[in-house]
């Protein structure tokens, strides 16, 4: 990114003096200017916290709560990154993401407090946002204006994680000119402005929230409402209070809110768009009949590197087409020549897989970034010219895209990608197996479930569900959605003719395999077997839902390495 190009500093400026409704939180508003004035005096207070020659970095670990885009601001003032913190990770891997990223100064709450005990964080400052001592300590500056003259377009202003298969979150970088060209792209494209109120009720350290939601919002000089954590029984409610006019979503969000029993008011809101991905076709026309709200889906690669945008006409099942300027091509990455076009039988079904299957790259110039202090990562996502995806999609005869998987063990869980091999590693503490293999089945609604098979040792009792659960919960580093959702228990793991594990094998049985099944239904905690009238009303929910093809072997295409 050169230093051309408005910077999120200057929008942040461009809010000063303005004294229109700027931001609301569970009932209480703010003005633009107060934003503003909130960002300036943290941007001050930063350029004193951070230690001399120290990247300048700062870690949030926050719900949605004002605090979390006035820092965001403040950080694009300082010329300083911000890096989001999971609170779904835990023990040593959250203070690994956080010692990576370089962060000297931590922005977190009382709630989260316990994430970081025992945590080794040496030199890192923690600062309390919900304390009389946080305010005591910004008191001095509270006087401060925006100065956005020294900011450029190059200044990094996000590092963001994204999950692949060496387990380690990677940090992608993302500048103010990028975020800043992101957001009015977006809200060009959905006509936001002024008068607009855009509801954040996905968490503000994921990608989605902060590039598809406020940074659109900063550069309409429109409104943010902000919902601490994602309430389906809350939603109407808040935007309602609030106005709200557009929100950003994952599909698993439309799905609790499809759940939620229906009232004869639902379509009495003020929204009129709702833009995000995976909630697949038929939740999208769902929504839409029951709430009078348009969903506008869309893909793009977290680092973004490749977008695709549906239109009008985008056939069923399929993505979209390109956006406009990306030159994108499903390649077979062996051979790097373009896969032919998909063949569909009459109902559908997909003929040629395994020769219009390949993986998405970008041909053209696109505005990936990098990632932090990860050079490895970055000659696999860009290399030979082109910026390679890692999701393995077929197009159709007109150019319509459809997703067909990923092109490693990666698992796209309530919309958070995470690493098989990372989730295998803390299985394989399991004193009775001598073996784990960790995969994604597809989620009956969007994205995958985790399922683990477990080799058991010689001489192990037979399964115990108990046991294993209570192991799950004593694991540290495990992930809130890490937890498998199917175990398959089996003598000895399935190896290819290299002796490796046979992962195309376990993924294309799934849970319907001969081997014993254990599972946990939504909802419960408790595995126990998976028989066979579970099985045919799991196969009735991904019929109802369109997605029964992915529980039919599909090959998964080639892959690099």
């Amino acid at each position: 990114m050169g230093s051309m190009g408005r910077t999120v500093a200057e929008l942040v400026g461009d809010r000063w003096d303005d004294h229109r409704p700027g931001l609301w939180f569970e009932g209480r508003w703010l003005s633009h200017h107060q934003v503003a004035a909130g960002a300036a005096a943290r941007a001050a207070l930063l350029a004193e916290l951070l230690p001399p020659g120290a990247e300048p970095h700062v870690g949030v670990l926050l719900d949605n709560t004002p605090e979390y885009p006035m820092w965001l601001s403040a950080a694009a003032l300082a010329r300083a990154a911000v890096a989001g913190v999971n609170p779904t990770r835990r023990g040593p891997e959250l203070a690994r993401d956080i010692r990576h990223t370089d962060c000297r100064v931590l922005i977190t709450e009382r709630a989260h407090l316990p994430l970081l005990d025992g945590l080794e964080l040496p030199g890192v400052r923690v600062l309390v946002t919900d304390t009389d001592a946080y305010s005591a300590l910004l008191a001095p500056y509270e006087g401060a204006g925006p100065d956005a003259s020294s900011a450029t377009a190059a200044d990094r202003l996000l590092l963001y994680f994204t999950s692949g298969s060496t387990g380690a979150p990677k940090a992608a970088v993302c500048t103010q000119g990028r975020l800043a060209a992101a957001g009015r792209s977006l809200a060009d494209q959905f006509g936001a402005g002024r008068d607009d109120v855009h509801y954040i009720c996905m968490p503000m350290f994921h990608g989605n929230a902060v590039i598809a939601d406020w940074a659109p919002a900063l550069a309409a000089g429109a409104c943010v409402a902000l919902r601490r954590r994602f309430s389906a029984s809350g939603f109407l409610t808040d935007v309602r209070a609030c106005g709200a006019t557009y929100f950003t979503y994952v599909g698993r969000a439309v799905q609790y809110l499809l759940a939620t029993p229906a009232r004869p008011d639902d379509r009495d809101n003020p929204l009129r768009l709702g833009f995000g991905t995976e909630a697949g076709a038929v939740d999208a026309a769902a929504f839409e009949r029951r709430f009078g709200v348009r969903l506008v889906e869309g893909y793009g690669s977290s680092e973004g590197g490749a977008a695709i945008r549906r239109t009008p006409g985008t056939p069923p099942g399929a993505v979209g087409r390109a956006a406009p300027g990306d030159d994108l091509a499903v390649v077979d990455p062996r051979t790097r020549e373009e896969c032919p076009a998909a063949r569909f039988a009459d109902d559908g079904r997909l003929l040629n897989g395994s020769a219009a299957i390949g993986e998405l790259v970008n041909r053209g110039r696109n505005p990936f970034e990098g990632y932090w202090r990860n050079p490895d990562a970055d000659r696999a996502r860009r290399h030979d010219g082109w910026y390679w995806t890692g999701d393995l999609f077929y197009r159709d005869a007109d150019g319509y895209l459809y997703f067909a998987g990923r092109t490693d063990d990666r698992l796209r869980v309530d919309s958070e990608n995470l690493a098989a091999a990372t989730i295998e590693n803390i299985l394989a503490r399991y004193p009775d197996a001598t073996a784990v293999a960790v995969h994604a089945v597809p989620d009956p609604v969007a994205g995958d479930q985790v399922m683990a098979t477990l080799a058991l040792r010689r001489g192990a009792a037979s399964f115990d569900p108990a046991a294993f659960a209570a192991f799950l919960l004593a694991q540290p580093d495990l992930g809130t959605k890490m937890a498998p959702r199917f175990v398959r228990t089996a003598d000895r793991m399935p190896v290819t003719a290299t002796s490796k594990i046979h992962r195309a094998a376990l993924r294309r049985e799934g849970f319907r395999c001969q081997d014993p099944v254990w599972w946990r239904p939504p909802g419960e905690r408790a595995y126990r077997r998976l028989r066979e009238p579970d099985v045919e009303r799991l196969e009735a929910e991904y019929r109802a839902r369109g997605r029964e093809e992915l529980l039919r072997g599909r090959t998964p295409g080639p892959h690099r390495g």
